[in-house]
């Protein structure tokens, strides 16, 4: 499960690490800490461009931008938008398969700029929060898939564009922490995976294991539990994770997970 991560890079930051153009129109959050599902973040997608009555123009090259999505996958033909609560994941095992994920998987994926994410290693009743992140500095890029949605009881209302975040077994040294982790698309597959003419990307779901086997387990406070916390000092290494604020810490174990 991936149920927090941190994003602490600005939006012109992002546009020349993934050479993409900014069309977040200023509705980029601050940098953020503790990402928790429902927020909107920014996103990483490659398009054709339209006309002016909105039609797709396939015979022109597709761009490459910055969109500001909200977390928690919301399908075309959901009466609601809290089924988005339950979709934050999608397993890479069956995105094929499932409906609600079918689609967005050949048609609509996307990347999720992270410094890193957060997982927490079970140790009988207790539960230890790591930072998984790269050492270089360099942006982590979770494989995703997106939908647009219009409420049906507001139909002139702007649609809402929301993303899963795919996750897969975990590899390498990860498995100490946590049986899953977010699906990691290494920068040379970032191309084929943003490529909105290939449909079938079986291939790309599967970790890039050279770059996992250089991922940093930093544990850290559980400060991170609590969402209501947010800040650098979630990211900084501790020696031992420590019972700093358990008012609420509850709260991201109650998630629902896909």
């Amino acid at each position: 499960m991936c149920g927090r991560y941190a994003a602490k890079k600005n939006p012109a930051d992002l546009a020349q690490e993934f050479d993409a153009v900014d069309e977040t129109d200023g509705k980029a959050r601050e940098a953020d800490y503790n990402v928790a599902p429902t927020k909107n973040v920014v996103t990483v997608v490659q398009r054709h461009p339209r006309d002016a009555e909105g039609q797709v123009l396939e015979d022109e090259p597709s761009v490459r931008s910055l969109r500001v999505m909200r977390w928690g996958l919301v399908p075309f033909w959901a009466k609601d938008i809290s089924v988005g609560n339950r979709m934050i994941n999608t397993r890479a095992e069956t995105a094929s398969e499932k409906p609600a994920f079918k689609k967005p998987l050949a048609r609509r994926r996307c990347l999720v700029p992270a410094d890193g994410w957060f997982e927490w290693r079970r140790t009988g009743k207790q539960k230890e929060p790591f930072f998984m992140t790269r050492p270089d500095g360099r942006s982590l890029s979770f494989a995703g898939i997106w939908d647009t949605w219009r409420d049906p009881k507001n139909p002139d209302e702007p649609q809402l564009i929301t993303f899963s975040i795919i996750t897969t077994n975990a590899a390498g040294r990860l498995t100490e922490v946590h049986d899953r982790m977010p699906l990691v698309i290494h920068e040379r597959n970032w191309a084929d995976w943003l490529d909105p003419d290939r449909t079938d990307v079986e291939e790309l779901l599967a970790p890039p294991l050279d770059l996992m086997d250089t991922i940093e387990l930093r544990p850290v406070s559980d400060r991170v539990n609590n969402v209501r916390n947010n800040g650098p000092e979630l990211i900084e290494r501790v020696e031992q994770a420590t019972d700093l604020d358990r008012a609420g810490s509850e709260a991201l174990f109650d998630l629902p997970q896909p």
